[in-house]
């Protein structure tokens, strides 16, 4: 396929415009939409796979400084520059780093484990009963985040952690089902809705990090030719992303993450059996 500029080039950067504003606003959906939409143009699963990872690492860590600078999320203490001055670094880390930094952190560290697992078992399960499991677990999410909707929910490490670790695994197993889980499970762990779609997209740019080191460790000859206009039709989409996420109220984006969550579990069992 020619990688010229061209029509489909050009397509190729509004579709990623477009899916990563879904993405950095909802906390999901880019690899989703992303990967099944190249590859029915005609690109091969090794052009297709890095060059996402390396656009969501780019505009993963982007989404996550965007979100900061507007409020959605605190990943650095206020008072950064002074107590780097007065303090250190090693003294930050120990005494005063954020609670949605130190979430970051935990659920990036867990997609070491769970990707190792994920490798170590995905010669062993079929792509059927995988695709279905996804599928009703992203489905299940959706549903109880809409049936806890008016309810209270009160943080807890352990379901972080645990969410962080099944996320990996499904990512690791079959390059989806990370952002429903994280931004869903955040809910339901009791991170509000605006800190949960940003922790989701420092995360996971963290996340493909580890991807995208692997792959230029493991294969000689990588073609990526698609990653710049994959790069820049996401990244100018962030801005947009972070805005709208500081100025919906959280109780809608809160409703509108888990009807998506509920009819992105739909789609994935759907396809499972079609």
């Amino acid at each position: 396929m020619e990688h010229a500029l061209s029509p489909i080039l050009f397509l190729i950067l509004v579709i990623a415009f477009l899916a990563e504003y879904v993405d950095s606003s909802l906390g999901m959906g880019y690899g989703t939409t992303l990967t099944p939409i190249l590859l029915l143009l005609g690109y091969e699963p090794m052009q297709v796979i890095p060059a996402v990872l390396l656009s969501e690492l780019l505009t993963g860590i982007l989404a996550g400084a965007f979100h900061h600078c507007l409020g959605n999320v605190e990943l650095l203490p206020k008072n950064f520059s002074s107590l780097i001055r007065k303090e250190g670094l090693m003294s930050i880390f120990r005494q005063h780093l954020p609670l949605h930094l130190k979430i970051v952190l935990v659920i990036s560290s867990c997609s070491i484990l769970g990707t190792i697992s994920a490798v170590i078992l995905a010669v062993n399960i079929p792509a059927l009963w995988l695709t279905i499991y996804i599928g009703t677990m992203v489905l299940t999410i959706g549903i109880v985040i809409l049936l806890s909707s008016r309810k209270p929910l009160f943080f807890s490490w352990k379901r972080i952690v645990a969410l962080g670790l099944v996320a990996s695994f499904n990512k690791g197993m079959s390059g989806g089902g990370y952002g429903p889980v994280v931004t869903g499970g955040q809910l339901l762990a009791g991170v509000k809705g605006r800190n949960a779609v940003a922790i989701t997209s420092m995360s996971e740019g963290l996340t493909c990090l580890v991807g995208v080191v692997l792959y230029f460790l493991t294969m000689e000859a990588i073609d990526w030719s698609l990653a710049p206009f994959l790069a820049v039709g996401s990244i100018l989409s962030v801005p947009f992303a972070a805005f709208t996420v500081k100025y919906l109220k959280t109780r809608y984006l809160r409703l509108i993450i888990g009807v998506t969550t509920l009819i992105l579990g739909i789609a994935t069992l759907v396809k499972a059996f079609h």
